[in-house]
């Protein structure tokens, strides 16, 4: 079942707390699927719009749909902000799908799949799209980058901040209302197949990118995930931000940070 407090508090924090996805991966997606502005895409679980936006042109229309609502609203004032005019939001949990939103030329989805009902929402995708249409699975890190070394500022202390995070909310993954002991569900490509899917394609693209952070940025990148939402921490909540800012201080005292983006890979499943 949906839990609606699974990010509850976070939509704000994701277009400063999470990396954005690189330039390369539209222009991957672009040479692979000879993308040319027509067809429409579907970013299925698009949260604030951050793949729905950077693919946009790529498309006549661009749909996101997501089952928090505080995501699509921020993904609105994304879009607005870019002058991104070929994006239409839609309030819908993946499960619900394919309602009446027709037929892709794509679909993606990008951190999202873990989350939903997988054989379910796979066998209801998979008719959406158009003979000789794709499914692209987006795997990317993007609250955090690796690496310490050869980088003209500090590193955010990762593994502090997640004991810090350790310290208010306890050892079991938090997620919503309830806990994650075993992490996510892996077993991906088993789903796939089952859905009638076959031959994927895989890419690798944005790697080795060094990104420059601001101490909000991280602050914002802590609250940006479902194990450390901001509602979770109740009221500690200014408790627990003050001691993290502390704990980032001590490691930079500037307040600048840098770290190395990890690739991101593209799996490319047709229709």
């Amino acid at each position: 079942m949906w839990d609606e407090t699974l990010y509850a508090g976070s939509a704000a924090y994701y277009p400063h707390g999470r990396f954005p996805y690189p330039p390369e991966l539209a222009a991957a997606l672009r040479d692979e699927l000879s993308l040319d502005s027509r067809g429409r895409l579907l970013d299925v679980g698009c949260g604030p719009g951050s793949l729905t936006l950077l693919l946009a042109p790529l498309f006549e229309r661009a749909v996101g749909v997501d089952a928090d609502a505080e995501m699509l609203a921020e993904a609105a004032l994304q879009a607005a902000g870019r002058g991104v005019e070929n994006a239409d939001w839609v309030h819908v949990r993946a499960e619900e799908l394919p309602g009446d939103l027709g037929t892709f030329r794509v679909v993606t989805f990008a951190q999202s799949f873990h989350w939903m009902q997988r054989e379910r929402v796979a066998a209801a995708v998979r008719e959406m799209l158009e003979p000789g249409g794709a499914w692209v699975h987006v795997h990317a890190t993007t609250h955090r980058g690796f690496g310490e070394d050869q980088l003209p500022e500090p590193a955010p202390p990762h593994e502090a901040i997640d004991d810090l995070v350790k310290a208010y909310l306890g050892p079991v993954r938090r997620a919503g209302a309830g806990t994650l002991p075993n992490g996510t569900p892996a077993g991906e490509e088993n789903v796939m197949l089952a859905a009638g899917f076959v031959d994927p394609r895989r890419l690798e693209v944005g790697g080795g990118r060094v990104l420059e952070r601001s101490e909000d940025d991280v602050v914002a990148s802590v609250y940006s995930r479902s194990s450390s939402a901001p509602h979770l921490f109740g009221e500690r909540r200014d408790e627990f931000e003050s001691e993290l800012r502390a704990l980032l201080r001590q490691a930079s005292p500037s307040g600048r940070f840098c770290e190395h983006a990890r690739a991101v890979e593209l799996v490319i499943w047709p229709r």
